[in-house]
């Protein structure tokens, strides 16, 4: 996103939690599950968000919410410059045509007693105005083939399909009302490498054919350095680090980030690495996260004041923002 570039969908301190309850007749509540807690994002038109972290961390509720399937605890949400909060029930049917969701699993987001035919062809049922109904068929067709698949194969059903295919058709459901925004939750980790591959150049090529803007959500990070302008890291709900892909990836600050990219294998054998960064210990609860810095209870670098202190995502000596007491002393040794 470009300086002045206003973005074409945005969170500010987006918040979800979800209330832990006891008891079966007298229902009470003694706590809550801090899925996400206080979430800025910017996606830019035309663009590629990528949001990384372990499993856990809000990734997949962070894409609920922008996708308007799950509504926020507070924050806000800006589609296009329009609050989402502030939108009647039809606003939110004409929002939901221009923001999709590509979902993880390829073999439970597609009804298994449907035609490939009628689940590409649902979007258009749904907003009835979009196509007169002799127009289906061959529109069907046509995103069938857009994604890669034989248009002659929309009576068959999805146990005919691979994994890859199946997804494929879920993208092709995705496209069926020309959305600005796609949201992509995850949407080649259940799938073969060699097929993941395929997937992420199909989605490379919608997008410049289409204009489309992307929020891809992750766990593996060369998959997100593959198609991502920027990058956004999650740990426990909130985001720690975020700027360009070149900038998290080649300079990460956060001590979270660092690890991350450690832990991630490199194709080069003979390429000389940083030691590998081993975190100890487990991932808090959501339900009870540490005081101060969520990570502290993992960092190596953690002191007293991550304890008293929860630090802000802000930018420091370098464009991209960390939320990290000690990120300052990295740049100094990476200058170094």
């Amino acid at each position: 996103m470009t300086v002045g570039e206003s973005p074409i969908l945005s969170a500010r301190g987006l918040v979800k939690h979800y209330p832990l309850m006891r008891g079966v007749v007298f229902r009470t509540r003694y706590g809550e599950v801090r899925a996400v807690d206080g979430v800025d994002l910017d996606l830019g038109r035309g663009r590629t968000l990528g949001v990384v972290g372990e499993s856990g961390c809000g990734k997949s509720t962070m894409a609920r919410l922008l996708t308007r399937l799950e509504t926020p605890t507070a924050g806000d949400i800006t589609f296009d410059g329009e609050r989402l909060a502030g939108l009647s029930r039809a606003g939110v049917r004409q929002f939901r045509r221009r923001v999709q969701l590509i979902f993880q699993d390829p073999y439970s987001s597609l009804d298994p007693r449907r035609t490939v035919g009628d689940l590409v062809a649902e979007p258009f049922r749904i907003h009835r105005d979009v196509l007169p109904r002799r127009d289906v068929r061959p529109q069907v067709q046509e995103l069938l083939e857009v994604v890669g698949l034989d248009p002659d194969h929309l009576n068959r059903y999805p146990h005919q399909f691979s994994g890859g295919q199946r997804q494929r058709i879920s993208i092709a459901r995705a496209l069926a009302l020309r959305p600005q925004v796609i949201v992509c939750d995850e949407p080649v980790s259940a799938l073969d490498v060699s097929v993941q591959a395929q997937v992420i150049n199909l989605l490379a090529k919608l997008q410049k054919d289409f204009g489309l803007s992307y929020v891809f959500i992750a766990h593996d990070l060369s998959v997100v350095r593959h198609i991502c302008d920027r990058v956004a890291v999650m740990y426990l709900g909130r985001v720690v680090e975020t700027g360009s892909e070149q900038e998290v990836y080649d300079h990460p600050t956060h001590p979270y980030t660092q690890a991350l990219l450690s832990a991630a294998p490199d194709p080069d054998p003979d390429r000389r690495r940083p030691q590998r960064i081993v975190l100890t210990g487990d991932v808090p609860s959501p339900a009870n996260p540490p005081s101060g810095c969520r990570f502290r209870t993992r960092c190596w670098k953690s002191q007293q004041r991550c304890t008293d202190e929860d630090p802000a995502l802000k930018r420091r000596a370098r464009p991209h923002a960390d939320a990290c007491h000690f990120s300052a002393e990295q740049m100094v040794a990476d200058a170094g």
